[in-house]
Order: C-alpha cells, then sequence, then structure tokens
C-alpha cells in the first residue's frame, strides 16, 4: 500500500491562509524563508507552533506516562497532522486515537498502523465502509469501541468485509455521552462479542472528560464512580477473555494523573493489561483551559515522575500562538484586529494577547493594556486603556484557549523556532 503524496511535493499559495506569496512556494523551502511572524512577515492572521514547546510537553508527558505505569496513544483529533502523530509515536506513544473512519483513513494513509477508533462508528453501512477501508490495510492493529449489541454488529460487518478474523473490540463504559450505562448493558455487548465470528474482546475503554462539571469536587465524584464501573467491567470482560491481552482505556484529559492512579493498579493487578490514555490537546496546552486544568493539577498534587513533585502548571508550556495585525483604531478605547471566529477558538474563552510588536520590535508592556471582548468572522474587537499607544500596523501575539477547537480551522499550521523563525509548514487534514 502507498502512503499518501509526501506534503514536501506540495506547493503553497495565498489559497492557504499564512503564506505570504501568490505564485506558489514548495512547502519543503518553507523553513529556508527566515520568515518572523513578529515582523508582519507571514500572510496574517496565521497559527504558529513553538516546535521547542511541543516537544519538551511530549517528553515530559510520556515521562509522566511511563513513570506512572500507564501508555499513551495521543488523540489525533486535536491538530490531525499526520506529522505530529508521527512525531509523538516515534518519541515513545503506544499509538494514534482517531474518532472516526475518516480519521482512520487519514492516518493510515501516512504510515499508522496501531489505531484506537475511540468512538462507536454507526451502524451496518458505516460497517462496511470502515471494512473497505480495513481490507486496503491488512497490518493494521485496531482497536474500536462498541457499547450496544447494535455497535457490535456493525463492527462485526466491517470484520466480514476486510475479511478479517480478529476484530478488538473495547467495551465502553459511559455518562454523559456515549457508554455503556450499566451491567446489563456491559453484559449485552461482551456477549454480543462473543457471538460474533470475527470479532475479539480487547478490553474497556471510558471518557471521563464527559462527566466533568464546573464543581471540581463533584467532578472528581463522578469520575470515581466511571472508573470504578469500568474497573467493573474490565473484570466482566476478563472472565470471558481469560487468556487475551487487554486494554483499560480512559480519555485522559485534564484528568489524566486521576484515571491513571485508578486504572493502573487494576492492570497491574490483572498482570496481562495496559491502561492506554487518550490525551492530545495537552501536548499543545493553552492559555485558557489547560491553563486551568494544570493549576487543579497541581491542587490536586502536581506530576510526580519517579517520585518528584513538578508544578504541571509551571512545566507545560502553551505551544500554539496566533498572530494578527491591527487594522483599525476608529475611536478611543477601541482596536480591530485582523482575525475572528474563522480562526479562532472562543468555546473555552476568547484569545489573549501576549506580545505586540512593531516594525519586529516587542512593545514592553503593552499587551497588559488589550484585551479581546469580542469576535466577529473576521474581525476582533480590543478594548484598549486611554494611555496605550497600540496603533495601526501592530503585530499581536494572541494565546487561545482549547487546543482543538482552534486547530480545525487552519489547513496549515507554521512550526517556529525558539526565536520565533518559521522552521516549516505542517498540514492538517480535518476533512
Amino acid at each position: 500500500m502507498q502512503f499518501l503524496s509526501r506534503w514536501d511535493n506540495q506547493r503553497l499559495s495565498t489559497t492557504t491562509r499564512g503564506i505570504p506569496v501568490v505564485d506558489g512556494l514548495a512547502a519543503e523551502h518553507v523553513g529556508s524563508q527566515g520568515w518572523l511572524p513578529a515582523r508582519g512577515d507571514l500572510a496574517l492572521p496565521a497559527l504558529t507552533l513553538d516546535e521547542t514547546a511541543f516537544a519538551a510537553n511530549r517528553d515530559l508527558f510520556l515521562r509522566w506516562c511511563r513513570s506512572a505505569g500507564v501508555a499513551v496513544a495521543p488523540h489525533a483529533k486535536t491538530p490531525m497532522s499526520p506529522e505530529l502523530a508521527r512525531s509523538l509515536r516515534e518519541a515513545g506513544a503506544w499509538g494514534t486515537t482517531v474518532a472516526n473512519i475518516q480519521q482512520a483513513a487519514v492516518l493510515l494513509g501516512h504510515g499508522e498502523r496501531r489505531l484506537l477508533l475511540a468512538n462507536e462508528i454507526g451502524g451496518l453501512a458505516a460497517g462496511r465502509r470502515l471494512g473497505a477501508l480495513l481490507s486496503a490495510y491488512p497490518d493494521v492493529e485496531l482497536h474500536a469501541f462498541a457499547d450496544s449489541p447494535a455497535a457490535v454488529a456493525a463492527l462485526a460487518e466491517a470484520a466480514r468485509v476486510a475479511d478479517r478474523h480478529e476484530l478488538s473490540v473495547l467495551i465502553e463504559l459511559g455518562a454523559g455521552r456515549a457508554g455503556a450505562r450499566d451491567r446489563i448493558a456491559v453484559g449485552a455487548t461482551i456477549a454480543a462479542v462473543l457471538a460474533a465470528d470475527r470479532l475479539v474482546l480487547g478490553g474497556v475503554a471510558a471518557y471521563e472528560g464527559a462527566v466533568a462539571t464546573p464543581d471540581a469536587e463533584a467532578t472528581m465524584q463522578a469520575i470515581a464512580a466511571l472508573m470504578e464501573r469500568t474497573i467493573a467491567a474490565f473484570a466482566m470482560v476478563r472472565a470471558a477473555a481469560p487468556r487475551l491481552p487487554l486494554l483499560l482505556s480512559a480519555g485522559g484529559s485534564a484528568y489524566f494523573d486521576v484515571v491513571a492512579r485508578a486504572l493502573a493498579p487494576a492492570a497491574q493487578a490483572d498482570g496481562h493489561a495496559t491502561v492506554v490514555l487518550r490525551s492530545g490537546a495537552l501536548f499543545f496546552a493553552d492559555h485558557g483551559i489547560y491553563a486551568r486544568a494544570f493549576a487543579e493539577l497541581d491542587r490536586r498534587g502536581g506530576l510526580v515522575i519517579a517520585g518528584t513533585h513538578h508544578s504541571a502548571a509551571e512545566s507545560f508550556r502553551p505551544a500554539l500562538t496566533l498572530w494578527a495585525e491591527v487594522l483599525s483604531r476608529p475611536e478611543a478605547g477601541l482596536a480591530i484586529a485582523g482575525f475572528g471566529m474563522r480562526d479562532a477558538s472562543f468555546d473555552q474563552g476568547l484569545p489573549q494577547p501576549l506580545h505586540i510588536f512593531r516594525d519586529g520590535v516587542e512593545q514592553k508592556g503593552l499587551a497588559a493594556s488589550v484585551s479581546v471582548t469580542r469576535l466577529n468572522d473576521q474581525h476582533a474587537f480590543l478594548s484598549v486603556a486611554p494611555d496605550c499607544p497600540l496603533d495601526v500596523g501592530d503585530v499581536i501575539a494572541f494565546g487561545i484557549s482549547h487546543p482543538c477547537t482552534c486547530l480545525d480551522r487552519w489547513r496549515v499550521i507554521f512550526g517556529v523556532d525558539a526565536a520565533g523563525t518559521v522552521t516549516r509548514a505542517l498540514p492538517t487534514q480535518f476533512g
């Protein structure tokens, strides 16, 4: 099977946001241009990835995973970047997580061969689509979720179409979203897998983020209850499959420490099971929802790696920056910047000004006098302090909140080095 055509054979043009050329540029030459977003060299707005911060987050979390006795299959839905998925796997990730068949096709087409399909796929038609995909990649190790006999039937259809003899099924426990709700539903799903000729029990899975609430104590109680149900379901699966290697998988999300403490002892006691987290966004961190989550994690005791405590808030570094230019100062106290809802996430908080540059030189202290108050499609409304000399043409670097819903707005993000110079163009493939 041939992998999809390499990105470095592509030519970029102004059809791609951020590219400041009209006639096109070979993607592999992007890193040699010496572009500085702070100087306005990119066609703004643009989204950049701090490569040093991303690598530091990756290495930190993988060290924590090893210390905690768990593995991770980072969720590819966050960046949908085959290059970044491969870099995480090559650094030590167990595999890659996808949310649907389309995402699985993208990652398989770029060489990934161990996937968690962390979702129910739908009905028999979806099963036939998955089966057609699997038939093209007979060497893939795929584990798919099911929370009902109907979901199992769809996976059995996929295995039939692909002519696979052992398609692994994880029984999903859930609350607030998908997932079997009680012991009866778990038992019925297990029985359906056992009755299917081409399926095999692969373990259990859950997503703890779906039970989170604004109340921290209530959230901890809800996650604890879900983990108890997950461990109980694991015992049922183990009884039905006494000799098979099994997985216990949880989302990880902002509560990776909580689920690891709950599930790792169960896997260790079993002796033939692996805990696989599916955390994805934390590799990017942010200045909003994940910054708050890391502060909360520190209140729970922080990161413990090989017996040493580390502050999550201080250790994880935001890697994404949104760059935009001031377009107008139409009245006192107001500025309009050239980005909007098409460019930035806003579901978990508005972007935050971090640094302001004029002709490539940082204007120290100005960012503290500016805040984003609302967004239109392609305009950001900035509140500006009366004495702030923000001017038309100034370039502002913004921190974002919620990497998942920011990255999916971009076909290309730009890697930057520690000096802020563009190193490469990274394509996203959200479909």
